[in-house]
C-alpha cells in the first residue's frame, strides 16, 4: 500500500507548487464520479481511520482505486463515508507550509540548503541530482528557440499565501481554463507565482535585487518554470496590488475580496530569454523542469524590495553546479 501511494504522490510532485497542494491540483485532471460503496472500500483497504488516512483514501477513491486495491466490506450504513469524507478533508489538510512540505527545512543552519537532502528521502534529489537549479548563467549557446507567448488575465486575488518560506499566489484553474504560457505548440498552466530576495539565478556571477519565479504545468504533467529578473527601479503596480495585502505571518491562503492581479503585470517587454533543464529550487528538488530565464528585467521600487525583505531578507538556494548541462540563449 505504502508503495503504491507513494507513487501517485510523485504526480503533484511534478507541480512545483508544493508535494500536497500539487496533488490536489491535478485532481480536475482524473476527477471521476464516484459513489458510497466505492468510498468504503477505497477507506478500509488504507487500514487507518486517522484523518490523514481518511484522506489518503479519499484521495485513492477519486482516482477510482487505481492502484489495483480491491477488498469487500460489510458496514451497515454507506452514507457515512460521506461523512468521513467531508470531516477527513478539514482535518487532514494543514494549513501554511506544513501542507506543503512533511519535513521542515530551512535556507540556513542545521536544516538549510546544504542538509536538505539529508532530511527526508524525499528530498534526496537535492543531494544526488545533476541538475540542479538554480545555475550560474555563463557562455549561453545562442540557439533557434520557439518564441514563448503569454496568455495571462487578470482574476481575483484569491489564493494569497505567506507559506513561512516566501510570498505566493496560487492558481486552481480548471484543465483548459486560467493563464498559459505556449512554448512553441506546447501549453503549460499557470500554478503559483512566487518571490526571491535577492535572485536564485545568477547572470555571469551576479545576482539581481529579486525575481519572480512563474511556474507551470502542462496536460502531461510536464514541469515549466518561467524567471523573471526584478531590479530597483520604479513602482510595480501589480507587485504593489499584492503588497498590499501581504500576509506579516505565516497562515492560511487567503482571498482579497474585490482585488484583481494580472500576471501580465510581472513581465518585462522583450521575452528573449535563456533555458536549461533543472529542478524545484526548494524541497523536494524534482528534476525535470525546464527553465525559461527571462533576460530583460522588471523595475520594482526600492521600497517594495524592503516590504519584502523585512519578511525573507534572503530566501535563495545556493547556486548549484551545472554538470555538463547546456544552457541555450534565444536571439
Amino acid at each position: 500500500m505504502e508503495r503504491r501511494f507513494r507513487a501517485i504522490q510523485r504526480i503533484g510532485d511534478g507541480v512545483p507548487v508544493s508535494h500536497d497542494d500539487d496533488f490536489f491540483e491535478a485532481w480536475p485532471l482524473h476527477r471521476k464520479p464516484i459513489g458510497p460503496s466505492t468510498f468504503i472500500l477505497c477507506l478500509r483497504t488504507n487500514c487507518r481511520f486517522t484523518a490523514a488516512g481518511i484522506l489518503i483514501a479519499a484521495n485513492l477513491v477519486q482516482m477510482r482505486c487505481f492502484l489495483g486495491i480491491e477488498q469487500r466490506c460489510n458496514l451497515r450504513d454507506d452514507w457515512v463515508a460521506f461523512v468521513v469524507l467531508v470531516v477527513g478533508s478539514v482535518l487532514a489538510r494543514p494549513s501554511g507550509s506544513q501542507a506543503q512540505w512533511k519535513t521542515h527545512w530551512t535556507y540556513e543552519g542545521a536544516t538549510g540548503a546544504e542538509h536538505w537532502g539529508d532530511l527526508d528521502p524525499e528530498y534526496a534529489p537535492c543531494k544526488i541530482g545533476k541538475e540542479q537549479s538554480p545555475i550560474d548563467i555563463r557562455n549561453a549557446e545562442k540557439a533557434e528557440l520557439p518564441t514563448l507567448r503569454f496568455e495571462y488575465q487578470g482574476g481575483p486575488l484569491k489564493y494569497l499565501i505567506n507559506n513561512g518560506y516566501t510570498i505566493r499566489v496560487n492558481y486552481r484553474d480548471g484543465p483548459g481554463s486560467g493563464n498559459f504560457l505556449i512554448v512553441g505548440d506546447k501549453r503549460y498552466q499557470l500554478t503559483q507565482f512566487h518571490f526571491h530576495r535577492p535572485s536564485e539565478e545568477h547572470i555571469h556571477g551576479k545576482p539581481y535585487d529579486m525575481e519572480v519565479h512563474l511556474m507551470h504545468t502542462s496536460s502531461d504533467g510536464k514541469v515549466a518554470g518561467v524567471t523573471v529578473f526584478l531590479q530597483a527601479g520604479s513602482v510595480n503596480d501589480t507587485i504593489q496590488q499584492i503588497w498590499d495585502h501581504m500576509p506579516k505571518m505565516e497562515g492560511k491562503e487567503e482571498e482579497i475580496a474585490g482585488v484583481e492581479v494580472n500576471p501580465a503585470g510581472l513581465l518585462p517587454h522583450s521575452f528573449a530569454y535563456y533555458t536549461y533543464r533543472g529542478s524545484l529550487t526548494a524541497p523536494p528538488c524534482s528534476e525535470d523542469v525546464t527553465w525559461f530565464v527571462l533576460k530583460t528585467p522588471v523595475e520594482i521600487s526600492p521600497e517594495e524590495i524592503n516590504a519584502f525583505a523585512k519578511l525573507y531578507p534572503h530566501d535563495v538556494r545556493p547556486i548549484q553546479p551545472l554538470n555538463g548541462r547546456v544552457v541555450k540563449e534565444s536571439h
